[in-house]
């Protein structure tokens, strides 16, 4: 890079070779939480060395919770189990993450004492009354800033009681954040979704010895139950392969191989779009990792058409759109997507930042409430902004490599949250990218 802040980045190669992704940032968050919480030592292998995830690490580290780095993306960490934690001193920052504060909002809402959850400057824009509302009803108090976004400052020693949730919006951090606190209250609890979302959060309480009931769309366990300290292995972060899947994809004489990518089937939504529009990607190697599907992703070039993206893949796509708005402006003829509303209130407005990013290229997008219809077209240079968005700014990096000119990537340095070395993974692929 020419700066900690920019990309410049255009047309490159071939991209080619087989290439390790970082692990997945969703089940880092997760592990982190429940190694911390249970009774023994757990080791976790794969672990994400990204901001975000540091800085779950961190916060448990201010509770007390030993926590050591033998080698990078190892973690050995001494649980002190579910009543074991103490009070930190000062703030807890979660940094950029939506997810270290919502599903820590559910685990301190139990905790004997009080804290106070705070966040960069895109955190503390997003909205939080969609998990503190349900927790209330568990007995929980927690504030939120004016507007119902952060800082959060959480009541400690309240008495928790289980309760049926019927969630209106389906979203996997609120149903984890109710489950977390489902662990300190009297009862069952219990989570109904609109929509089956990724169960990250009920499979690693399993894998921790949690007896918990769950299904495509619903969630229920008791609480008062112990964890018992388990060895992990974090898999490949799908999201962050969802960008070289991509780029294989649009880039002629592309041949890439992802090794041992999570296949959690509420989160490979992009996987079956991609395949719909032609995309040639093939399974090889499948194995299953602490109950996680895993396996190598073979991606080579192939002409891809515009389609209808069914709704119901939606949610389990929610954090790929960016890279399938750059999939859509290569394909052969329009994308329509509907159903994501979501994405207005991610890091960033990601319809509103890769709709103005895309037109600067000089692509048409039509923009919705909800959604967009991507018309394909040449790309050419010019100036995107990023809006201080991790998967914004990978996006445009990865489009840049079908432009016809330089592409100027603005404000890139929050990658680090979520893929530190992106840039240096993708110029070994084949992408020009400095």
């Amino acid at each position: 890079m020419r700066s900690g802040q920019n990309w410049y980045a255009g047309p490159g190669r071939a991209l080619r070779g087989v290439l390790e992704m970082p692990g997945d940032k969703s089940i880092s968050h997760r592990a982190v939480m429940l190694a911390a919480l249970a009774d023994g030592m757990s080791r976790i292998d794969g672990f994400l060395e990204g901001e975000d995830t540091r800085a779950t690490a961190k916060i448990f580290g201010q509770m007390d919770v030993r926590i050591e780095t033998p080698s990078p993306s190892t973690r050995i960490v001494h649980g002190v189990g579910v009543d074991g934690l103490k009070a930190p001193d000062g703030a807890l920052d979660c940094g950029n993450s939506g997810t270290g504060m919502r599903l820590l909002a559910g685990l301190l809402a139990g905790q004997a004492f009080d804290s106070i959850l705070t966040g960069d400057a895109s955190l503390g824009k997003r909205p939080m009354r969609r998990v503190t509302e349900p927790l209330a009803r568990m007995g929980a108090r927690v504030e939120t800033g004016s507007g119902g976004t952060p800082p959060l400052r959480i009541h400690g020693g309240q008495t928790l009681a289980g309760c049926a949730h019927v969630l209106e919006v389906a979203s996997a951090q609120v149903k984890s954040a109710l489950l977390l606190a489902g662990l300190y209250a009297r009862g069952e609890t219990s989570v109904v979704e609109p929509r089956p979302t990724r169960d990250y959060t009920e499979r690693m309480l399993s894998a921790f010895g949690v007896e918990v009931a769950f299904s495509p769309g619903f969630a229920r366990l008791r609480g008062g139950q112990r964890l018992r300290a388990k060895d992990i292995h974090v898999p490949a972060d799908f999201s962050s392969a969802a960008f070289f899947l991509v780029a294989a994809s649009i880039v002629p004489g592309s041949d890439l191989t992802l090794r041992q990518v999570g296949l959690n089937p509420r989160r490979t939504g992009l996987l079956h779009v991609l395949r719909h529009m032609g995309a040639d990607i093939v399974e090889e190697n499948a194995s299953d990792c602490d109950g996680e599907p895993v396996a190598d992703l073979r991606v080579r070039y192939a002409p891809l058409h515009g389609i209808e993206v069914p709704v119901a893949l939606v949610p389990d796509m929610i954090d790929e759109f960016p890279a399938l708005f750059v999939a859509a402006t290569c394909a052969d003829g329009p994308t329509v997507v509907q159903g994501a509303s979501e994405l207005r209130v991610k890091e960033s407005d990601r319809i509103a930042a890769m709709a103005e990013g895309l037109r600067t290229l000089g692509v048409r997008v039509d923009e919705a409430p909800d959604g967009a219809v991507i018309h394909p077209g040449p790309l050419g240079g010019g100036t995107v902004e990023s809006r201080d968005d991790h998967r914004i700014a990978m996006a445009f990096a990865v489009a840049a490599q079908r432009a016809s000119g330089e592409v100027h990537i603005r404000d890139v340095a929050n990658v680090a949250t979520s893929f530190p070395g992106f840039d240096a993974l993708a110029r070994s692929a084949g992408c020009f990218l400095e």
